[in-house]
């Protein structure tokens, strides 16, 4: 019998029945086409073996005039800048207290140390360095407490703890001097999506850890009105709501010094006696709390900001950086500083002179190419007179601001200047903005605008492109060459000089396994050398980025996999393209493993009728066509296997008898291997091929089978 060519279709489709998919792929992982023909993906090694703290997100290369080559890296709990594999941590300084307003207090057998700071403002896991303080007068030395420490847990506005490097001793009862500064950096972000609360979602009862918290002085009964505390402060205020155990209680005054009059059983809840030191927890109305309870069969809320996961927005302005956390204030590093050197606000940097109206939150900064302006969106007002060196504070989320032209902190628009501002139609929030070699593209959560610079006296004119569009996540859209692309809620798109939806043949694979809390961590990145668009995003059962899915837009095919990678960065500046995972930086696309050791890679193909869907055919050899360039095993190899289904309903389960013809028969494939003898019969017949060497690549062609025809049972 002669032998049969298989000639397959270029991509994956998943969104169809496998049968109507006869001679295409229904599934892979780490695969790529090119040239219509699957192929196993470039593989990865660490950077660096240094490491950063948190989840990074968001990457920014660029190289200074002295030929520097820094690396912006924003995690939800730091801010670094890495240079020569070496990671320097520029995260903003939040506060400085006075000599003197920090004391400490250790146990004996403890490693907790207790910190006393009259409203430090600080939140469970935030960082702060003490410089100044003495021993406690034991084994806890000044050595140990001149240090950066990640805040343990807050007692109240008042005090939180730290976790020393060794357990104290009874000698360790001083309070570290009247000397001691507290450096706080930076209030840290979520790494996980905090939904609402209340039934349904996390504690019943809605309690969090980072909730500003106390205790009872003295038991409570069910009708007393008055609660005393050991410190009211942070939620005496009229309309504040404590938490007792599962009571709510709205304050309506401060009687006394730690005593405040309540009324019990707020929202919905029952009043109940209540022991002494019982904890005491502010549900709703302070700043100082991370999440606001809301009791069983009420409506969830949800806290802004806070309650998205920590994202940056970063880019160069000359050789220096300007960094924006999402829905945070704005800051600069100056290169001539140094990395020993963190990032100021940019209303106070002084390497620039004229601060007016500097935005002081937003949700993301940019610097125009062309033009030089920084413009920042989703931001705050202008000062309250033309003088004023800082915004308003109110956060407008879809206002547009921008700076003068070559001076980044000079907002406030004179007939002198070319500062501005614009604001958004359509949408009730902005979302993301990207930069095209034409124009800024610029995304509400309904509508696509293009911004472009038009010159004096409006400098920045604004058009509104499209209507009822969706997009994902404030870093789901790209430009790549003249086009932009982005994942929508539930679709992809393109921007090529007008909208259109993506014909995705993937698309129910993605949006019926992604896990919608999540969204905001989905990614978007390019890997150009193949015609790429990478987006990355958690599965249904996932918290975390777990899967891809890729459009080749040369090619106009699709196809996804596994990976955890938090960040993106194509190649340009550096020679490999850059991505995040744990806490290391990798290179993608270098030879074919993972960090060293084993990638597994696999494509398989959709059943194909080779003998006529009404009769059953044996295959008893084939011929493989597969090439192994690249390749850095001495003999590298894949299993390739053919699965046979005598019905669309049967499964691909093997016979033990192997002197009977088989449903699934898988054989290694070799470098000089020129047949494979197998006994397989069925009706419709599958082929897999799958790496779990390392050092192997593989490129898939067309393989011939031997088939024999056989009869209809």
């Amino acid at each position: 019998m002669p032998l049969n060519k298989i000639v397959f279709k270029s991509g994956i489709v998943s969104d169809i029945t496998p049968y109507s998919n006869e001679g295409g792929f229904v599934d892979g992982d780490k695969i790529r086409f090119r040239l219509g023909s699957p192929e196993k993906i470039g593989g990865w090694e660490k950077f660096s073996p240094n490491t950063y703290l948190g989840s990074a997100r968001r990457l920014h290369n660029w190289v200074a005039l002295d030929g520097s080559d820094f690396m912006g890296v924003g995690t939800h709990l730091k801010y670094y800048i890495e240079e020569g594999q070496t990671f320097s941590d520029i995260t903003p300084i939040r506060s400085t207290t006075s000599a003197g307003d920090v004391t400490f207090a250790a146990t004996n057998g403890s490693t907790t140390i207790t910190v006393t700071d009259p409203a430090h403002g600080a939140n469970e896991n935030d960082f702060v360095t003490f410089s100044g303080a003495v021993s406690l007068g034991g084994v806890i030395t000044a050595t140990i407490l001149n240090a950066e420490f990640q805040i343990t847990s807050l007692i109240s506005s008042n005090a939180y703890t730290i976790t020393s490097s060794v357990a104290a001793n009874s000698s360790d009862t001083g309070n570290g001097g009247g000397s001691v500064v507290g450096i706080y950096q930076l209030n840290v972000g979520l790494d996980v999506t905090v939904g609402g609360t209340g039934w349904g979602a996390g504690q019943w009862s809605g309690t969090t850890s980072g909730a500003l918290a106390t205790q009872l002085n003295e038991a409570l009964d069910a009708s007393e009105t008055d609660v005393d505390v050991d410190d009211e402060t942070g939620m005496n205020t009229a309309n504040d709501v404590i938490l007792v155990e599962e009571e709510l209680m709205l304050v309506s005054a401060t009687a006394d010094d730690n005593t405040m009059t309540v009324t019990r059983g707020h929202s919905g809840t029952s009043p109940a006696t209540h022991a002494d030191n019982t904890l005491v927890r502010l549900a709703v109305g302070n700043a100082d709390s991370s999440n606001d309870f809301v009791g069983w069969g009420n409506a969830a809320s949800v806290t802004t900001p806070g309650a998205q996961i920590r994202t940056w927005s970063h880019d160069n302005f000359g050789e220096d950086l300007i960094i924006n956390p999402r829905d945070g204030g704005l800051f600069y590093w100056d290169k001539t500083t140094g990395l020993g050197n963190r990032a100021v606000e940019l209303s106070a940097t002084s390497t620039f002179s004229g601060e007016t109206s500097v935005p002081t939150i937003a949700k993301q900064v940019l610097v125009s190419d062309q033009d030089r302006h920084v413009i920042v969106f989703g931001c705050d007002g202008l000062g309250a007179t033309p003088t004023a060196t800082q915004g308003d504070g109110v956060q407008d989320p879809l206002l547009v601001r921008f700076s003068s032209q070559e001076n980044p902190v000079d907002f406030f628009p004179t007939t002198t200047n070319t500062a501005g501002d614009l604001r958004l139609g359509g949408g009730s929030t902005f979302v993301q903005a990207v930069e095209t070699k034409e124009q800024i593209l610029v995304f509400t959560n309904k509508t696509l605008h293009a911004m472009r610079f038009i010159g004096p006296p409006f400098t920045f004119g604004i058009k509104e492109l499209s209507k009822n569009i969706t997009i994902m996540s404030p870093s789901s859209a790209i430009a790549i060459d003249d086009n932009v692309y982005w994942m929508g809620v539930d679709t992809f798109y393109i921007y090529s000089g007008q909208t259109q939806q993506l014909p995705c043949t993937v698309k129910d694979k993605v949006f019926l396994d992604l896990n919608v809390e999540e969204r905001n961590k989905v990614h978007v990145g390019a890997n150009t050398e193949f015609s790429e668009v990478w987006w990355f995003y958690p599965s249904a059962s996932s918290t975390e980025i777990d899967k891809y899915v890729i459009y080749n837009y040369l090619e106009n095919i699709w196809y996804f996999g596994t990976l955890a990678r938090q960040a993106w960065l194509d190649r340009g500046i550096r020679s490999l393209p850059i991505a995040t995972g744990g806490q290391y930086l990798f290179n993608h696309e270098t030879g074919f493993d993972d960090d060293g050791s084993a990638m597994t890679s696999f494509v398989e193909s959709a059943p194909m009728a080779l003998g006529g869907a009404e009769r059953f055919a044996s295959i008893n050899r084939i011929v493989p066509d597969i090439s192994f360039a690249g390749s850095t095993s001495i003999n590298p190899q894949v299993d390739f296997t053919i699965k046979a289904r005598t019905h669309s309903g049967s499964g691909f389960t093997q016979t033990d008898d192997s002197n009977t013809s088989q449903r699934t028969a898988t054989t290694p494939v070799e470098v000089y291997t020129e047949k494979l003898d197998v006994r397989v019969r069925g009706r419709t017949f599958a082929m897999r091929v799958e790496a779990t060497e390392v050092g192997t690549a593989f490129k898939l062609g067309s393989p011939q089978v031997n088939i024999v025809q056989d009869g209809r049972r």
